[in-house]
């Protein structure tokens, strides 16, 4: 039996996506991230592969394309969500510091216990490795958090859009040592910065006066296709593409910031707002659906040996303990006391396992235990999926107990009311 003709591959794909569906379901009922789901998922459909005797597929190009698209949905959805407003300026701000200085420190953490147990970690080769282990993920943060009250869910989906995007920056300041056969330094990588920043602008306002005077009904996956292209375009030369996606985002959400005086004139407000919520529904759609089969094939290249290496479950388990410490240290001098379940909700995902294939082969480790990386985003998502359900429970108690106090009120009062 051919489990890979073109109608069993129909049938397979359309159950991935409907099971991903219920495991949706299932994560807003439990607050078990549905990725730790779509993973296992991976990891059954591995055994039952093997069992047709087919072991020897790579899906590494297959990820990586996954993946690039994924993180493209994922800025552009989380950009669409941010509105700079003056009164947002304090939520936003506190959010990048955390994510900022989360991240170097958190980077700089890891790395020193991976130049510890892989004495053959140059500095930068260390970074590099520990930059995709530091970076939030808001593939599974921003679809989790929505339970959350208004000022908690609006934090975790500045800070990880905010982690996602200095993570990759970093990432590919570190790698392009090894692309170009040389350091790239800092004034080099600020200078590529402005550039990306005024392009980005530029190729923002000319998408969005042009789209919003396509006429067709068929246009917004023409957008799409025209920002990816231009993402691949920009990686090609080198440029921070990632910015041009965000600051797109940013403006197609905040249209009456960016088109200001004359600017105002040329801009067509119900056009753009049909455009704003097109790419809602798509971005969101598409990064579902990216995401489901990226997960899935993800636990299909799993290794299960690392769960019984007690050598990479101990190192694993020190860079997990290093993050949440570096968190709660974080949140506590930025927000206060009341931390939870924020310092609890750090996994790492899709762009952790993306830009570890992206790592240049000539900046690679071969010693380096890729089981780390996957007990890492398990390790991560169940802490997550533990601290949600304690803030749950916690916030039930709280209610039963104002309802408790409410009644005994009520009936105490009681009598004096009869007599």
């Amino acid at each position: 039996m051919d489990i890979f003709n073109t109608y069993n591959l129909i049938i397979e794909a359309c159950v991935i996506i409907i099971l991903s569906f219920f495991f949706s379901e299932i994560a807003k009922k439990t607050n078990v991230p549905s990725v730790l789901l779509l993973i296992a998922l991976g990891m059954i459909l591995k055994v039952v592969m093997e069992s047709f005797g087919i072991s020897n597929f790579d899906f590494k190009q297959i990820l990586e394309v996954l993946g690039t698209i994924g993180l493209i949905m994922i800025v552009l959805e989380a950009a669409l969500e941010l509105e700079l407003k003056p009164e947002k300026l304090m939520p936003i701000g506190v959010s990048f510091a955390v994510a900022l200085i989360g991240l170097l420190v958190s980077t700089a953490t890891v790395a020193w216990i991976l130049m510890y147990y892989f004495p053959a970690f140059t500095l930068h080769k260390a970074w590099l490795y520990a930059t995709p282990l530091s970076i939030l993920s808001s593939a599974i943060i921003i679809p989790s958090v929505g339970s959350l009250v208004a000022k908690k869910k609006e934090f975790h989906v500045y800070e990880s859009t905010f982690s996602d995007i200095i993570g990759i920056m970093l990432f590919y300041f570190l790698a392009a040592k090894y692309e170009s056969g040389n350091h790239l330094t800092m004034a080099g990588y600020s200078l590529n910065i402005l550039i990306t920043i005024v392009l980005s602008l530029v190729l923002s306002y000319g998408i969005l006066l042009v789209f919003q005077n396509i006429k067709s009904s068929v246009k917004l996956f023409l957008l799409i296709s025209v920002l990816i292209l231009i993402y691949a375009i920009g990686k090609k030369m080198h440029l921070s593409s990632l910015i041009i996606i965000l600051i797109f985002g940013l403006m197609i959400a905040n249209v009456g910031l960016f088109f200001r005086g004359e600017l105002a004139k040329w801009l067509k407000v119900e056009k753009a707002k049909d455009i704003y919520d097109g790419l809602h529904v798509i971005t969101l759609e598409t990064a579902f659906v990216v995401r489901t089969f990226f997960f899935v094939i993800f636990g299909i290249t799993i290794s299960l040996s690392a769960l019984t290496n007690l050598y990479v479950v101990g190192i694993a388990a020190l860079i997990l303990l290093s993050i949440y410490v570096i968190r709660l240290i974080l949140l506590r001098a930025f927000i206060g006391d009341n931390v939870v379940p924020q310092v609890f909700i750090a996994p790492r995902g899709l762009i952790t396992v993306l830009l570890f294939y992206q790592i240049p082969v000539e900046g690679q480790l071969a010693g380096f235990e890729p089981g780390i990386l996957m007990l890492i985003i398990i390790g991560s998502s169940l802490i997550m999926t533990g601290g949600m359900i304690f803030d749950h429970q916690r916030s039930n108690r709280t209610i039963n107990k104002v309802k408790s106090d409410s009644v005994e009120t009520t009936e105490w009062k009681a009598p004096s009311y009869d007599d």
